[in-house]
């Protein structure tokens, strides 16, 4: 079943370089270095049935980050559960979940992704291809209730944060034109609309709205598949996969907040 909700039951799963045949659901998990130097392990879940692919790891704060492409509705999710600062009067654990469309050439298919194996599984990974820092501005906020149309799996990954999704104004022309229900988007106060909305970095009280940043790294993701050439008996040249390519890369998610008490991360950034 992809995903799981509980990190309670996250498993420290795969890195997949040989391929075979596998039932539907595969789990894999990679050691990775993430940018503070801490190593973790990702745990990566394929559903070929369901098509999509998770990706699941815990950062050395206690931040847990979940990642979900949707292949069927051409949907990613993030989901980020970070430890709340009790003696600041935050509860036990913030949630923020993002949802955006999916790209091609981001993560390799649920399909193949399900074929792979984990080969020296003690060895900590680095990408091959570093494909930089995407700035993505969240200017709408989504209501919880009606976004399973976006993807069924959005009920399961974002139910603790259904007071804090967002989603892109660029995304939601897309939807609105595949025909979704306009009524689940709610665009949000922006800077050019409102002159003395600073940013929540810059915000000196815990009361007052701001503009918050949220930076996610996924360290190590099979974005595409490798293709080798033999000879036939008969002297042609054919292709067969062989392998895959693994990149790195870099989310800012810029989101307004009521107050930033919310947003307290971004003091130390």
């Amino acid at each position: 079943m992809c995903p799981r909700v509980d990190p309670k039951w996250f498993l420290w799963l795969i890195v997949p370089l040989l391929w075979c045949c596998q039932r539907s659901l595969s789990e894999l998990k990679v050691r990775v270095r993430l940018d503070d130097g801490q190593v973790t392990e990702e745990s990566l879940q394929a559903d070929s049935e369901r098509d999509c692919i998770t990706l699941e790891f815990r950062k050395a704060d206690g931040t847990f980050v979940t990642y979900l492409a949707d292949f069927k509705q051409n949907v990613k999710i993030f989901r980020v559960l970070i430890l709340g600062e009790l003696e600041r009067g935050q509860s036990q654990f913030q949630a923020l979940c993002f949802v955006t469309q999916l790209q091609n050439n981001e993560i390799i298919p649920s399909e193949s992704m399900a074929k792979l194996r984990q080969k020296n599984p003690h060895t900590v990974r680095q990408a091959e291809e570093i494909r930089g820092m995407e700035y993505l501005q969240m200017d709408v906020a989504v209501n919880f209730t009606k976004a399973v149309q976006l993807s069924p799996h959005i009920h399961n990954i974002c139910s603790e944060a259904r007071e804090a999704m967002y989603t892109r104004q660029d995304d939601v022309r897309i939807w609105l034109q595949k025909g979704f229900d306009g009524s689940m988007f709610e665009v949000l106060p922006q800077s050019s609309s409102i002159p003395d909305l600073p940013t929540c970095k810059l915000c000196s009280i815990d009361w007052k709205p701001c503009i918050c940043s949220y930076r996610l790294s996924l360290e190590w993701i099979p974005c595409s598949l490798k293709y080798c050439k033999s000879r036939d008996s008969s002297g042609r040249t054919t292709s067969y996969r062989c392998g895959i390519r693994s990149c790195q890369k870099s989310y800012n998610f810029l989101f307004y907040v009521t107050q930033k008490q919310l947003c307290l991360w971004d003091e130390e950034t």
